[in-house]
């Protein structure tokens, strides 16, 4: 079990909403280094992309993980 603090569900909304708007920034970091044949660029793109991708399930299993909580209770 993890030490952390969860947020309560707005919070971790927020969270989602936000990351969520940080993907299309890198998404169009990818899209710029296509088009500029930058390997390097499109490699951080990508790299970020996953990070995002991998922040977005850790919340939404954090949501899934509050919801049983409530059901337990």
């Amino acid at each position: 079990m993890s030490t952390t603090k969860k947020k309560g569900k707005p919070g971790t909304y927020l969270a989602i909403g936000s990351t969520l708007f940080a993907a299309f920034s890198n998404i169009k970091k990818v899209r710029s280094a296509r088009g500029e044949n930058d390997t390097l660029q499109l490699v951080d793109g990508l790299i970020r992309v996953a990070a995002v991708a991998t922040g977005v399930a850790l919340l939404i299993r954090e949501l899934r993980q509050n919801d049983d909580d409530i059901l337990t209770d």
